[in-house]
């Protein structure tokens, strides 16, 4: 078999190992890529690289990038022409933190934080629930 990157752009070659992550599940549909400066770290490569090849996954519908909360893989539709297909749906809504979350953000119990929720559904049946947390900015 040939060697795929061979002559290819170093983005590129760090864009295609990110997208077999994202399939493979390694990072899960909904989780956070790691972040700008660890990749930098962990391919050697500059910022503006790293930049270039999450713009690739992006082109391609791999991951979404929401300002101040970073980048994130979604869902990979799987199966075309095998019948057998992959969406996910999200949501977004503020929450009373319980003592649990109150200990792990530091506030208080009942503290309004914003819950985002990814329902992943394989054939119309719910295969995942990602929950995650996050402070509500009330400071600008």
């Amino acid at each position: 078999m040939p060697t795929p990157h061979y002559g290819q752009p170093r983005y590129r070659v760090i864009a295609d190992q990110l997208k077999e992550r994202i399939e493979s599940g390694s990072i899960p549909p909904g989780a956070l890529l790691p972040t700008e400066s660890a990749l930098t770290t962990e391919f050697r490569a500059s910022r503006g690289t790293i930049r270039q090849a999450i713009a690739v996954l992006r082109g391609d519908n791999l991951v979404t990038t929401e300002h101040g909360r970073g980048t994130s893989a979604k869902p990979i539709a799987h199966g075309h022409g095998s019948g057998q297909t992959a969406e996910s749906d999200a949501g977004q809504g503020e929450i009373a933190a319980d003592p649990e979350l109150a200990a792990l953000f530091g506030v208080e119990v009942g503290a309004t934080l914003i819950e985002q929720r990814h329902v992943i559904r394989r054939n119309g049946e719910v295969v995942s629930v990602i929950r995650s947390y996050r402070l509500r900015q009330s400071r600008q």
